[in-house]
This record gives C-alpha cells, sequence and structure tokens, in this order.
C-alpha cells in the first residue's frame, strides 16, 4: 500500500504529535536520558508555544499512561466546572446554551496540573530541564504555522473591537513561517521553574503545582475573570472561575474503561470523555459480525451506522456522573440489541438505547451543522474561528508509553490574560444547562469532554494512539484502529488510508449543530460514492487529504523494537525515533 512517508522503527524512543517542533522536543529529552513521560512533558509544554490556536496552558490534557511492566492508568487532567457555575444562573442570563467563547465557559485549567503531576510521579527530569525548550520557543521565536497566521487573520476584528488583551499579544497578524514570540509566557513559565524549589524533585514539582494553583498563576486568573467581555451571546459577561476554584483542584488517577478487541485489550477514559464510545463501536462490529474488506461500501457503510447508535448513547448516557451505565453500555447482549437495529439502509441519527437526549436536541429550534466537520467547529456566531486539539505519544527504551491529548485554552475562543501570555479554556460550553442529565451543568463537574487518547495492549505489546477532531476523534481512531488491528497495516498505512466520518449527533460545541452528512476523503473509488448514496447517505467529498491529524507509536516487549507513524494531513504532523 502507498504510504507517504515509511513507519519507523527503533529500539531507543520513538516521540509522535502534531507539530514536528513539539515531537523534536520530546525527541531530544530522550536523548538527554528522560523517559518517555519526561518527553511527553516537552513536547505538551511547546506545543503550548507552536500550535496556541489548538492548545494552551488554560485549556486540558487527559492522558493514558504505561509504566514498565504496569497496566495502563488514566491521568485526568479535565478541570471542573466553577462552584459558582449552576445552570438556574446562567438561564436567569436568559442563555440557552453555555457560550462557546469569552470567560463563562472557563473551567478550571487542568493541562499545567496534568504535566506537572506525570513528572512528579513518572519523570525522571527537573522541571527546567522540560520547559526550556517552550521557554526558547516563546522568548526567542518559533516559525510560524499558516494554520495560526489564519487563525488570528479570522479574528482579527474581533480582537481589535471587542479583546484588547488578545490585539496586543497577536496582532498585527504574522507571515507564515515568521519568528513569532510569547514573552508573557516565557517569563510565567521562567517563574514558574524559579518557583519549583524543595529538598527533592517531587517537592520541587510540588512547589510549582502549589504556584499554579494557588500562587501567582491563580491570583491573575481570578483578577481577569472579573472582567466584563463579549462572547457568543451578543453580550458582556464576567467569568465565574475563582482563585478558590483553582486551589480546591489537583488531577486524578482513574481506571480506564476497557474492552477486548482483535486481540487487543483497548483503554480509554471514563465517561466523562468520549473515550468509551471507541469502545461501543467495537462492542457493536463485533456483534454484527465479520468484518467486510477494507474501504468497501459495505464496511464504510457498516462503521458509519454503528457511529450513530453509539454517539446517541454518547448524547444520552455520557457526563462525569457516578452511574453511567458503562457495563451494560459495553456488554455483549446490549452491543447484540443494538447491532440488531442495523440494516442495508442509513438510518436517522439520535437513537439512544438508554438514557434520553436533551430537549434542546429533540425539540428545540437546532442549528444545522454546515461545512465539513472537519474538526471542533470552526467558526462561531459571532466570527471567532475555534480552534482544534493536538495530540502527542511517546515510547522509551525501558517500556513506558504515554498517549495524550491535549486542547483548549485556544487564542481565538477566550481573550489573553495578557500578564500570563494565554487564555483559558471554554470546555463548559459541552454541558446542558438542563438539569437531570449526566451531563448537567453543576460546580466541582468535568464536562463531557470530546478529548480521547487510546491505548492498546495484548501480550507485552503497547500500542497508543489518537488524534485532535473533537466529535470525530473516536471515529477516526476507529478506522486507524480497524486498519492496524483487523486488516494488519503497519502504522503509517492505517494512518494514510482514506478516512471518513458522520456528523449524525449533536455537537459538543456551541451552537451544539445537529448534522446529517457522512463526510469522506476523495480518494475512494467513484464506485464506493455511488453505492453510499443508493444506501441514503449524505454523502460530502472532502478534499483528498483532509481528515484527521492522526499519530501512534507501539512496543513489542518481546524484541524490543519500537515504532512510529504520524499524520501528513495538514503538514504538521510528525513521528522522530531511533
Amino acid at each position: 500500500m502507498f504510504t507517504t512517508r515509511p513507519e519507523l522503527a527503533g529500539t531507543f524512543g520513538m516521540v509522535a504529535s502534531t507539530h514536528w517542533l513539539a515531537s523534536a522536543a520530546g525527541m531530544a529529552v530522550l536523548e538527554h536520558g528522560g523517559n518517555a513521560f519526561d518527553a511527553a512533558a516537552a513536547a505538551g509544554f511547546t506545543l503550548h508555544v507552536v500550535e496556541p490556536h489548538m492548545n494552551g496552558p488554560g485549556g486540558e490534557v487527559p492522558l493514558i499512561l504505561a509504566p514498565a511492566g504496569h497496566e495502563p492508568t488514566v491521568l485526568s487532567g479535565q478541570g471542573v466546572a466553577p462552584a459558582a457555575a449552576d445552570a438556574a444562573r446562567f438561564r436567569a442570563e436568559g442563555l440557552e446554551l453555555v457560550p462557546g467563547t469569552g470567560l463563562l465557559a472557563a473551567t478550571v485549567p487542568g493541562a499545567i496540573g496534568a504535566w506537572l503531576t506525570l513528572l512528579r510521579d513518572h519523570g525522571t527530569m527537573e522541571l527546567g530541564d522540560i520547559l526550556g525548550y517552550a521557554i526558547g520557543y516563546a522568548e526567542r521565536g518559533h516559525p510560524v504555522a499558516e494554520a495560526v497566521v489564519a487563525t488570528i487573520g479570522t479574528v482579527e476584528e474581533l480582537f481589535t473591537r471587542y479583546w484588547p488583551t488578545s490585539a496586543r499579544r497577536w496582532l498585527p497578524v504574522p507571515r507564515p513561517g515568521e519568528l513569532v514570540t510569547n514573552p508573557p509566557l516565557a517569563r510565567t513559565y521562567l517563574r514558574l521553574v524559579a518557583e519549583a524549589v524543595g529538598p527533592s524533585r517531587e517537592a520541587r514539582l510540588d512547589a510549582a503545582l502549589r504556584a499554579w494553583y494557588e500562587g501567582f498563576v491563580a491570583e491573575e486568573i481570578d483578577a481577569f475573570c472579573r472582567t466584563e467581555l463579549l462572547d457568543d451571546s451578543g453580550a458582556r459577561h464576567a467569568g465565574l472561575l475563582t482563585g478558590a476554584d483553582l486551589a480546591a483542584w489537583r488531577p486524578t488517577y482513574e481506571e480506564p474503561v476497557s474492552l477486548e478487541a482483535f486481540g487487543w485489550r483497548v483503554c480509554k477514559a471514563g465517561a466523562w470523555s468520549q473515550g468509551p464510545v471507541l469502545l461501543q463501536q467495537l462492542a457493536t462490529l463485533a456483534a454484527a459480525g465479520e468484518l467486510p474488506p477494507p474501504g468497501s461500501a459495505e464496511l464504510i457503510h457498516l462503521v458509519v451506522e454503528v457511529a450513530k447508535l453509539c454517539f446517541a448513547d454518547r448524547d444520552a448516557a455520557y457526563g462525569d456522573h457516578p452511574d453511567v451505565p458503562l457495563n451494560q453500555l459495553l456488554s455483549p447482549e446490549y452491543s447484540a440489541r443494538r447491532a440488531a437495529l442495523l440494516t442495508e439502509h442509513a438510518a436517522e441519527p439520535l437513537r439512544p438505547g438508554l438514557g434520553r437526549l436533551p430537549r434542546f436536541v429533540t425539540e428545540g429550534d437546532r442549528v444545522a451543522a454546515t461545512g465539513l466537520g472537519i474538526g471542533e467547529p470552526t467558526l462561531s456566531p459571532m466570527g471567532t474561528n475555534r480552534g482544534d486539539t493536538c495530540h502527542i505519544d511517546a515510547v522509551d527504551r525501558w517500556g513506558n508509553a504515554v498517549s495524550a491529548t491535549p486542547s483548549g485554552g485556544w487564542l481565538q475562543s477566550s481573550p489573553t490574560i495578557e500578564s500570563l501570555g494565554f487564555c483559558l479554556g471554554t470546555r463548559a460550553q459541552m454541558f446542558w444547562l438542563e438539569d437531570g442529565l449526566p451531563n448537567s451543568l453543576a460546580p466541582g463537574k468535568r464536562p463531557r469532554t470530546t478529548l480521547s487518547p487510546s491505548m492498546a495492549v495484548r501480550d507485552g505489546q503497547v500500542l497508543a494512539f489518537g488524534t485532535p477532531g473533537g466529535d470525530q476523534q473516536d471515529q477516526w481512531q476507529l478506522g486507524f484502529f480497524l486498519n492496524h488491528a483487523a486488516y494488519g497495516m503497519n502504522l503509517q498505512e492505517a494512518i494514510d488510508a482514506p478516512v471518513w466520518h458522520t456528523a449524525a449527533f449533536a455537537s459538543s460545541f456551541y451552537p451544539r449543530a445537529t448534522g446529517a452528512e457522512l463526510v469522506i476523503e476523495s480518494r475512494v473509488d467513484d464506485s464506493v460514492l455511488d453505492e453510499l448514496r443508493r444506501r441514503g447517505h449524505e454523502v460530502v467529498v472532502a478534499e483528498p487529504w483532509s481528515l484527521g491529524r492522526m499519530s501512534a507509536i507501539s512496543r513489542d516487549t518481546a524484541t524490543g523494537l519500537l515504532r512510529a507513524a504520524a499524520n501528513p494531513r495538514g503538514m504538521q504532523g510528525y513521528a522522530t525515533g531511533r
């Protein structure tokens, strides 16, 4: 099969991410004796600088990590809603949805807490050594990617008229390839390193955590959130996030949810993420019988129809709630009942098997989905070009592996905190303001996020993979996993194969559009497209290399062989290793 790049293979270490500078920073850490967790953190901090339209220190990051010789574990770097955030307060403002931009949608920034916790508990290097790459790029500049330039250009008027701190930080619009700096962020990280003081490496990282969540960063965030600024509602609102909210939060370790599929045990974060929907799709496919040939209309139809059923369950049953019935949703009995609904013709969307959909989805005046849906929403009603997400995978010669999906804190979605050099996240837009749902807004609760890193293990082998893409993450990951695990493609072949997804469910992002289309890359045969249309699908043909930003790494314990691959789409993602 044709591939854009070779699958990398070696024995020392591998890093794959959505930006070449982040991958290079992670590999440099491995070369200096760090482990995979050190490398992933260095890559993560670098992504804050070089992909600020995709993620930032004010955002979040769920991770799945597997220390050598141990089972995978989830580290939740998803922050919670502020103590003052409840649905009644939003409804009193006349809001039907949490705005997708501005300060009202801010949750506790979880990204830095997760990276510092990972370093403290599993890393080997000092914080200054890990942060040095990000500080260097923020202080001395990096060649800005074309996508960053396009994003800033889209929101230039918004910044000029309504968000002056963002205008001063990001304007004038740079040229692609121009060296761009972020001195305030460099100073923030330098001060974080300076405050990481203590008798041991662990104590120094704990001191950094306190500086971020109880010290100078929390104080600046608290003060900035008292400012009233325009958001997607068309009105000005101050934020609800306070320093006390940051002080009360720390990342948590959790057992992953897992399922046996094609000889692998696939591990995902819990139902506070959309992660289990990948497992539901695998379980339903298993119940449906033998897979059709790869790339065929029969396979694409089957996978799309399964996705519709499983994402309806996601929207009706998932949330940061103790009673999400995951055992039932993943059971063979339930999967068989759902598979029995599949026919040769495209079915209507929004058919959950458990729970109930929000009234906004089933009864309200919904906003129709537009465009190709190739990631998180690209344009808000007030003209804000909202961000997407990043991904990092790393593995080292000792057998440690990590999969992480950083996101949020997008430069275009929330006004810049000028003194710190970054923006807050807007992940609270994923809550519903209707009471009584698993994903209803409540103080101290995590939004049911789309961020969804993956890890699979079998017989001494580990496979870490993931992609940006909002609601599409666990559809694109499913295609990759089937290509690799069921059809025997190597990692690069599995990434490079044509990609598709359905938008036939309620978007997780403001204004919560409901779609119907099946979006597919044009590299499939016309006969496949014709057959899909005959089966009743609303086919939208995308550019040939436009869907997904997958990366993946693997390790075989028996041989010590490491492999890695990254997505060529967008011309930013790279794997590196030796």
